[in-house]
């Protein structure tokens, strides 16, 4: 895949730009702390960044007292710094066209010592960099999990991490094995690299929280972290269908994210909203719509929906309809169930008994598709999650 590489791959003069910029800017943020020492940290300090992503990671160390507050004040030496909530508040900035995000962390020596998760991530690098020894296997990896929609822990997409990744092409060696293995992964795949659980069961040893995943990945710098928690059973199927696919038949196209348009998608029965998301942290935000879209999704279901996606600026949907009887079958309760049937009966006149149940025979509300959609937007629960919707 040297085609490939030569895509995503960053050259001399992008490396020598951001490491110029990078080092510029630690060296005045540092200039300025104070029981503290800045470093660069994530895909920068590991060599595994795509080339054209300059979000940059930096971990302020802090020796004790770890205070976001106190860092807020020392980065006030820079011009639009907006503060995000979390388990620990960090910071994001634009400095000289890179994007960087400041987080303060505690200084440590060993995972166990950690007070935060973001603590611990200086030992990932570390880890990386002792570990993994083809870097560009890690590139291409990342970008295949980019296009097939497949990267990112963030909970609204329920992927595979960089750092689950960087982990599993340490044991797997290249990326086209990585995906051979995969194909033969079973629900519950354990991956040990330090063999931490040697000759006991993980799945009892780790805490129940931490075991949603379909594959657990046990954190090579931290025995009680599976590292892939955030990986949905979705997602875990979507990649085995398409490392099949490209195994079977290798091409650059499974290497490029296919962006979605109103013009790229098929107009018959194209039920397309822009959405305007909430204000507030990135992952809440993203889950808040997805909930708003799997909502509408199913209320969707009597028009069959062949396809569909969202995205922070739009949902899509695909039906086989845009039209339904006007009138619906609706069934009640067994009649037996005295109570029930006389309250169902209540609420629908239209009823009769079939097989055993009170069914009714109601008019729809909006039986056409156009209506319909419009309507299901007006709900609360979809109100709550969405900022604005518009009808292009």
């Amino acid at each position: 895949m040297k085609e490939v590489l030569v895509m995503i791959k960053p050259d001399k003069e992008e490396v020598k730009r951001v490491n110029s910029i990078t080092k510029e800017f630690l060296s005045k943020l540092n200039s300025k702390l104070k029981g503290a020492k800045a470093i660069l940290g994530g895909s920068g300090a590991k060599g595994t960044w795509l080339s054209g992503n300059h979000d940059v990671d930096i971990f302020v160390k802090y020796d004790k007292n770890v205070s976001s507050d106190r860092l807020e004040k020392v980065l006030k030496i820079f011009k639009n710094v907006s503060r995000v909530h979390g388990s620990r508040d960090y910071f994001q900035l634009q400095y000289e066209g890179i994007e960087f995000e400041v987080v303060p962390i505690l200084k440590i020596s060993k995972a166990a010592d950690a007070l935060n998760i973001t603590d611990i991530s200086p030992l990932h690098a570390k880890w990386v960099n002792k570990h993994v020894k083809k870097k560009d296997e890690v590139l291409l990896a990342k970008q295949f999990f980019k296009a097939q929609g497949l990267y990112g822990a963030e909970s609204y997409i329920g992927g595979f991490s960089g750092y689950v990744l960087e982990i599993l092409i340490a044991k797997f060696g290249t990326f086209e094995k990585l995906l051979k293995s995969c194909l033969k992964w079973k629900a519950k795949e354990i991956f040990d690299l330090n063999n931490f659980y040697k000759g006991k069961d993980v799945l009892f040893e780790l805490n129940q929280s931490k075991l949603s995943s379909p594959i657990v990945v046990i954190d090579p710098v931290d025995r009680s972290r599976n590292a892939a928690a955030a990986l949905t059973m979705d997602k875990f199927s979507i990649l085995k269908i398409n490392a099949k696919k490209y195994l079977k038949k290798p091409s650059e196209d499974y290497f490029i994210k296919k962006e979605v348009t109103l013009e790229s998608l098929p107009k018959k029965n194209l039920v397309f909203v822009k959405v305007v998301p909430l204000e507030g942290k990135r992952d809440v935000v993203g889950m808040k719509l997805l909930k708003a879209f799997g909502h509408i999704e199913k209320k969707l279901s009597p028009f069959e929906v062949v396809k569909s996606g969202w995205s922070f600026d739009f949902f899509w949907f695909n039906v086989k309809k845009d039209e339904l009887d006007l009138f619906e079958i609706r069934k009640g309760p067994p009649v037996k169930m005295k109570e029930f049937v006389k309250d169902f009966k209540k609420k629908n006149k239209n009823n009769y008994v079939s097989s055993g149940h009170v069914m009714a025979k109601v008019k729809r509300k909006y039986p056409k598709l156009d209506d319909f959609v419009k309507d299901v937007f007006k709900d609360e629960y979809v109100k709550e999650r969405v900022k604005k919707v518009s009808f292009p």
